[in-house]
């Protein structure tokens, strides 16, 4: 699975990347610091199983901390966008490329209005910022427009004459951009059965049905620390209701994170607290304590880890599913519910087997819930945070 930033120049979607990654990015106030796309490993956060087996995990990949289970997720930071990205402007069809195979798209927007929509740094509250929710939009509806029209003519015409499943022949023609069949048939259920009579407005609107199923995206409403975003944060909610914003201070964030990892402070991402050590100067205490009362307090956490959650789980649906056995939690080095898997919803107990090991797939007898010792078959839908025995053919 991946992650996608996306939002024009200096929005803070190196900030936020590094903040979730502590990456080692370029970060700087001024337009196109990010050429090349930047990836690394960021965490989703769930209440990990451990604490209802009375153990202490040792997770294989990512982290536990006090009970909260850290799970790997891919993270990708492209260069910033700006409007006309789609016919190259910006180096703009470059950038979305690196796109194509992100599941899920997390919108940094300067919710200060403190860039314009170059990304050039302006008076805070200067800017709109609802202009940048409008233009991605269509940047990114344009750029699966294009693409779907490269030889249209030539294409529509072929199916209407040899019949062929239309719903295939475009989630094929669209496949690197995550496309499937299920969302194309849903998307054109109501177009008009000839697909050679489908005009610019039909596949305009196809192209946008297509990027919202393919590409679902959640706006981070960035840079709530400063003095300006809070009234434009409110003004867009109602501007925008379909549109999922969350409060977000990547910067408050990473320096929480910079802080607990230098040992000045016990932080967990995600939290609306922090608890200061010993060894601080006066001047960092402050920087800390002026954090805690303008973001935590005010917002319950500096969102990025809200919007990673959220992406994962709200918009696509995923759930956290971890193997073990009824008598033994330990795989064969002795680590305690070592893994943790991010599934896709409607996953089955088939599907896990095969996703930890063809063979075991291959060989499945029978799955048991771990909590409940029941037996389930192959079929059985999973649930999130459900852990997982697989018993296979000896």
């Amino acid at each position: 699975m991946q992650v996608g930033l996306v939002g024009k120049p200096s929005s803070g979607k190196s900030t936020f990347f590094k903040a979730a990654t502590l990456a080692e990015v370029a970060i700087a106030p001024y337009p196109f610091t990010t050429i090349k796309p930047n990836v690394a490993i960021g965490f989703v956060k769930i209440d990990c199983v451990d604490t209802e087996f009375h153990v202490q995990c040792n997770p294989r990949e990512g982290y536990c901390l006090k009970g909260k289970r850290f799970v790997p997720v891919q993270l990708i930071d492209v260069a910033g966008l700006v409007p006309g990205a789609h016919e190259g402007k910006g180096m703009g069809n470059q950038f979305l490329s690196d796109l194509n195979q992100a599941d899920a798209l997390i919108h940094i927007v300067d919710m200060a209005g403190a860039t314009n929509e170059k990304g050039e740094v302006v008076e805070p509250g200067s800017y709109d910022p609802a202009k940048d929710v409008q233009f991605l939009e269509v940047e990114l509806d344009m750029w699966y427009l294009d693409i779907l029209k490269k030889g249209w003519e030539k294409f529509s015409r072929k199916l209407a004459a040899e019949k062929t499943n239309v719903a295939v022949a475009i989630a094929n023609q669209l496949s690197g951009l995550r496309v499937t069949e299920p969302m194309v048939r849903d998307a054109i259920k109501s177009f008009p059965e000839n697909i050679a009579t489908w005009d610019d407005k039909l596949l305009l609107q196809l192209a946008r049905t297509l990027r919202q199923k393919s590409k679902p995206m959640i706006v981070a409403a960035n840079k709530m620390d400063l003095p300006t975003a809070d009234i434009n944060h409110r003004r867009l909610q109602q501007q925008f209701p379909a549109v999922t914003f969350i409060p977000c201070a990547s910067d408050a964030e990473l320096a929480l994170r910079e802080a607990h990892k230098k040992g000045l402070i016990d932080y967990i991402s995600g939290e609306n607290h922090f608890t200061l050590k010993s060894g601080l100067t006066q001047q960092q205490k402050s920087a800390l304590e002026h954090i805690e009362k303008t973001v935590l307090k005010k917002y319950g956490s500096t969102g990025v880890q809200e919007v990673l959650n959220k992406a994962v789980f709200d918009l696509l649906h995923y759930i956290a599913v971890f193997p073990g056995g009824v008598h033994k939690l330990e795989d064969s080095e002795g680590r305690k519910l070592a893994d943790c898997f991010l599934l896709p919803p409607n996953s089955s107990a088939l599907d896990f087997a095969f996703r930890l090991h063809t063979d075991i797939g291959k060989n499945f007898v029978k799955a048991i819930d771990v909590k409940t010792k029941r037996v389930v078959g192959k079929e059985h839908v999973l649930q999130h945070r459900e852990v997982i025995e697989i018993v296979v053919k000896k």
